[in-house]
């Protein structure tokens, strides 16, 4: 019985875990707004611009900023 209590706190741990990280790769319009301001001011610096950013992350910024930007650009 023990066994099936630890597979549904695991069970519930990867859901909760994959719910925030969903919920995080959305970016609201004003972080859209900041993320190009400071791009065209401080450039591929993504710990600086994450820091004016409350709850990003460098490596969320910069996901965020490589998959909506081609490199044609």
């Amino acid at each position: 019985m023990s066994e099936i209590g630890n597979s549904v706190n695991q069970v519930h741990a990867q859901s909760t875990e994959q719910s925030r990280q969903t919920s995080r790769v959305e970016f609201s319009e004003d972080e859209q707004t900041l993320i190009t301001r400071m791009y065209k001011l401080v450039g591929e610096r993504w710990s600086l611009i994450a820091g004016r950013i409350p709850g990003r992350t460098a490596e969320e910024i910069e996901k965020y900023w490589t998959s909506r930007h081609s490199s044609s650009e």
